[in-house]
Order: C-alpha cells, then sequence, then structure tokens
C-alpha cells in the first residue's frame, strides 16, 4: 500500500472562463449588499451567454444595489472590455428576477429550532438556524505550503499566472477565457512527479500555435512546475485543439456553481454538493464549508495528523449540526475518534458562531469567487478560514488526551 503508484488529476480555470465570470458577478452583489447591510440575506445566482447576463435569486436587504450597473463593472474587469472578444461589459444584456427569501425558510434561520423549543436553548449563539440541511466536507493537507493537495494547488498556481500574463501585458495576444490541469504522480501518498499539464488558453486569432506552446512553456509551466517535480519531463498539452479564439459566454454558457470542485481541493475528497458563490454565511453550505477547512487545516498545521477531512452535517432551521465526523485516513496521531472530539471541543459550528468567528458578515467574497476559495496564501489579508490560530490549543488538548 505505502508504494502503490496512482495519478491524481486536478484542474482551475481563469477568472475569465465563463462558470467563474458567473460567480464573481453573484459574489460582487453580495459583497455590495454585505457593504450596506451586514444581515442582508443573499442567494443570487448568475448565468451568462451570448450577449446576456442574467442575474436572479432572492434577496433580503434594506440597501439598494444597482445589479446591471455592478455586473457590467465585474464583466469589464475580468477583461471583457472588446465587442471582439464576444462579449463585453457595454454592450452585453444584463437582465434581473429578484425575490425576498421564502418566508418558511426565514422563520427557521432567525428562530432556530433550539429558540423555537425554549426548553432546549435561550442563547443567542443558538438564534440562527442553518440555512439549509446538508453536509459539508473540510480536508487540509501538508503537501504543499497551501495545505492542498499538490494537483489542485499547481493547477491553481498556473491559471493565476496565465491571467498575470495577460493583465501584465507579457503575452499581450492572451484573453480572458482559459483552463489548466495537472496530473501528478504519487506512491503512497507521497506526490513524486508532475505526469501532464494542460493548458487552454483563449487569443488573438492571428498568433500561430507554436508561438503559444514556446511562451507558455518557457514563461508559465517551467516557473510554476518545481524543478524536483519534473526530472522526468511531463507531458505538455497547450491548447489540443489547435486553437482557441472563440472563448467566454460566446463559446460557453456560465452558470454559478458549476465549478464546486475547482473551488474546493480539486477531487481528492468528497464534496457536499452545495456550490458557495453568491450566498450570505447564514447558508451553511458556504460558512460550514469555510469552518471545515478552518479546523482541518488547523489539525494538520498542529502536527496531529498528515492528511485531515472534516465532515459536518445540519438540519434547515436548527442551530447545532445533526453529525461531525473526523477522518485522517490513517495518518493522525491520535485515533478519528479523539481528534472528532479535540474538534467539536475546539470549533463551534453554530452557523451563528461560525459567523461570528471567521467575521462572515464584511463583503470579502468575490476575491475568492476565482482561484479557489481554500489556500489562498496568495491575498492579503488571509481569509480567516485560513488562519492557523488554533494550533496551540489543539496541541495542548491533544497532550492531555
Amino acid at each position: 500500500m505505502l508504494n502503490e503508484k496512482s495519478f491524481i488529476t486536478s484542474e482551475s480555470v481563469t477568472e475569465g472562463h465563463p462558470d467563474k465570470l458567473a460567480d464573481q458577478i453573484s459574489d460582487g452583489v453580495l459583497d455590495a449588499i454585505l457593504k450596506e447591510d451586514p444581515m442582508g440575506r443573499v442567494a443570487c445566482e448568475c448565468m451568462v451567454a451570448t450577449g446576456l447576463v442574467m442575474v436572479a435569486g432572492q434577496i433580503t436587504t434594506e440597501c439598494y444595489v444597482d445589479i446591471p450597473n455592478l455586473a457590467r463593472k465585474i464583466v469589464k474587469e475580468i477583461g471583457y472590455t472588446r465587442a471582439k472578444y464576444g462579449f463585453d461589459g457595454d454592450t452585453c444584456a444584463v437582465l434581473t428576477a429578484i425575490d425576498e427569501q421564502s418566508k418558511d425558510i426565514a422563520q427557521g434561520v432567525d428562530r432556530a429550532l433550539e429558540v423555537r423549543e425554549s426548553f432546549l436553548s435561550e442563547q443567542e449563539i443558538d438564534r440562527i438556524g442553518a440555512g439549509d440541511q446538508g453536509m459539508m466536507i473540510g480536508y487540509a493537507t501538508n503537501e504543499t505550503e497551501e495545505f492542498l493537495p499538490l494537483p489542485i494547488a499547481l493547477a491553481h498556481r498556473l491559471s493565476r499566472g496565465l491571467a498575470s500574463l495577460r493583465k501584465e501585458k507579457i503575452l499581450p495576444y492572451l484573453r480572458p477565457d482559459g483552463k489548466t490541469q495537472v496530473t501528478v504522480e504519487y506512491h503512497g501518498d507521497k506526490p513524486v512527479r508532475v505526469e501532464t499539464v494542460v493548458v487552454s488558453t483563449q487569443h488573438h486569432p492571428a498568433v500561430d500555435q507554436a508561438e503559444i506552446e514556446a511562451d507558455l512553456v518557457e514563461r508559465l509551466i517551467l516557473p510554476t512546475i518545481p524543478g524536483h517535480l519534473r526530472e522526468r519531463k511531463p507531458r505538455i498539452l497547450i491548447n489540443p485543439t489547435g486553437r482557441f479564439v472563440q472563448g467566454g459566454p460566446l463559446a460557453d454558457t456560465g452558470l454559478t456553481g458549476r465549478k464546486i470542485i475547482v473551488d474546493t481541493y480539486g477531487g481528492v475528497v468528497p464534496h457536499g454538493g452545495g456550490c458557495f458563490s453568491g450566498k450570505d454565511p447564514t447558508k451553511v453550505d458556504r460558512s460550514a464549508a469555510y469552518m471545515t477547512r478552518y479546523a482541518a487545516k488547523n489539525v494538520v498545521a498542529a502536527g496531529l495528523a498528515d492528511r485531515c477531512q472534516i465532515q459536518v452535517a445540519y438540519a434547515i432551521g436548527v442551530a447545532h449540526p445533526v453529525s461531525l465526523m473526523v477522518h485522517t485516513y490513517g495518518t493522525g496521531k491520535l485515533p478519528d475518534e479523539t481528534l472528532t472530539r479535540l474538534v467539536s471541543e475546539n470549533f463551534d459550528f453554530r452557523p451563528a458562531a461560525i459567523i461570528r468567528d471567521l467575521d462572515l458578515r464584511k463583503p470579502q467574497y468575490r476575491r475568492v469567487a476565482a482561484y479557489g476559495h481554500m489556500g489562498r496564501i496568495d491575498l492579503a489579508p488571509l481569509p480567516a478560514w485560513e488562519k492557523l490560530d488554533r494550533v496551540e490549543n489543539l496541541s495542548s488538548a491533544a497532550s492531555k488526551s
């Protein structure tokens, strides 16, 4: 088992990918509302297609946001500024269809079951019930500085690098849409080499394929993939169809929430199924996924496991989780049952506590709507769910177990 060979592949996409464009508009709307109304309830979905941005959802707020103007601004900031790209922020139509949050849902979020059945709880922290049922997964591994699996960490680095080459006009023929993919060879749990790198990037029609390949190998792939991981030359595929001129919403409809594996751990671990973008923090799809990541990362950083997966589950309208599980794939320094107890004692998974501890009622979400919500050590300030401020507490508690 320790020497078993396997190959793990993860992908990332650039901020100009249609699905990520939709995610950023949804989170841009959320940020704009939270800036004026931190208690606003937002479930904002977006679709982008040829010449069209459609924003819909359930929003309850005391403030006004000019959604069409905001959507156009985001489209242009991402890079769709010219009609010849097939989509641009000045000429696209923007349609909206917004209602308030369902009163049936709101009553369970505003007054959790623990408060409605007052013999159970009168604590303020129990007043917010989970905005939906479901399970959320958090994960961390010590194989990269991001505490992410190596394939998704490298894929994100390549995507961010691809965007930088475009924005800094180092390769001015690049256009906003793009994808990366990395396959890593593992021996047991240890990554040993990069097997395959795939980069697909939208480009100016006059640029030769050979020029694109040479530029991206020299300026993107070799600087991004560490030398020890390519001692055996990896297979490199750049624009494998031979041409990627038509891209963005002209070539592919984009929808909020279609890149949930890109947003998290690259398919290395399970996913609860709910997306993050466009959802205020009473939605546990988002807030509990951040909390489980926060807990898992601190467990690994404390040296209590090399890999840690945490699952939490909720019932709609109920503050306390219905289950919590820690799984360390046999790498835990303590039994998983003990680690589950330590996590439950050191991290509060009730929605109001998550919002408080991770400071989730402030605008901060569009910046993680591309290139992953987890492992974002490239951002300043660091997202609260990426901080390692519970390591000492966990280490101390583990020493007494």
